[in-house]
């Protein structure tokens, strides 16, 4: 098979550990910068051009789309779902994940259990929507954050307040959610493929920082999740339409809380923690889930 991994990067390590467990695996691999792709849309002839050529005879293909450039890696990733290629995660699934109040919403219609969250256009009701998440303190965050960067944790009423009114003041979009006193600055990272929870990590932030982030210089170790972390997990990648995911978790007292799906998880901390070879695990996955039948090879 040939299978093409979507990267604006090849030297990041999660995209050089997928080439490597593709060419180790038997199959041919290729890093697509999508950014540099042209998408040609006609009638009955959907094509995507690269580096001045039609990209043809792909079997399968990894997206790992940088949320600076979600709607085009989308879009080409929708391009060569319509050109009949196997993606391990579909452009609307991207897009729900990476829309962290449609995710929200759509995890609470599934009956995963979330942080209580609450989303509001309107600034003249600040005390209120402290009040509803049960703060302070409480959580803003801007509904574009990553890797922690645009999460902002307020201690007190005021700082709530200020912190409100600035995001309003600038135009932006956030949610408010309750502060999970107990997680203590940590958070588990799920890594599913398919319906099992591959490998998962306990992320711990410094003491300095609520946010365990591993970008955010935070720390992970090893963890066994109980059966109810476990299925919620499964879940929530479902619910979003996600197969190959790193489901963030709060331990609450009420149980796991899920904060994020993400479509595009690193494999370095969860391959450096857990010594499992993820990547070598996502090609087995498309293997599993590609027939092929004398040479012609049908996304399933």
């Amino acid at each position: 098979m040939k299978i093409a991994v979507l990267s604006t990067n090849p030297d990041l390590y999660s995209t050089k550990r997928l080439v490597e467990a593709i060419k180790e695996r038997g199959h041919q691999a290729l890093v697509i910068d999508h950014v540099k792709c042209f998408v040609m849309i006609e009638g009955g002839k959907p094509t995507i051009i690269y580096k001045g050529q039609p990209i043809t005879e792909i079997d399968a293909v990894i997206p790992r789309i940088g949320t600076s450039v979600n709607a085009f890696g989308c879009a080409v990733v929708r391009q060569l779902e319509l050109m009949k290629v196997f993606t391990t995660v579909k452009s609307q699934a991207i897009l729900r994940s990476r829309d962290k109040l449609r995710s929200m919403q759509v995890l609470a219609k599934s009956g995963v259990d979330i942080p209580k969250t609450v989303f509001a256009k309107n600034p003249s009701q600040v005390n209120e929507l402290i009040h509803m998440v049960g703060g302070p303190p409480v959580i803003i965050k801007l509904l574009e954050a990553t890797q922690g960067v645009g999460v902002v944790l307020a201690e007190s009423t005021k700082a709530a307040k200020s912190t409100i009114e600035a995001f309003y003041g600038l135009k932006a979009n956030f949610l408010i959610q309750e502060y999970i006193a107990e997680s203590k600055g940590a958070d588990i990272r799920a890594f599913v493929i398919g319906n099992k929870v591959i490998a998962a990590m306990k992320r711990q932030g410094h003491e300095s920082d609520f946010r365990s982030n591993l970008h955010r210089g935070g720390e992970g170790h090893l963890i066994e999740l109980t059966a109810e972390e476990e299925h919620t997990a499964i879940a929530a990648a479902k619910a979003l339409g996600v197969r190959i995911a790193g489901v963030d978790l709060l331990q609450s007292e009420r149980g796991p809380l899920v904060m994020e799906v993400n479509s595009s998880p690193g494999l370095r901390g969860i391959e450096e923690v857990s010594g499992i070879d993820i990547a070598s695990l996502i090609v087995a996955y498309i293997e599993d889930k590609i027939v092929t039948d004398e040479g012609d090879t049908v996304g399933v």
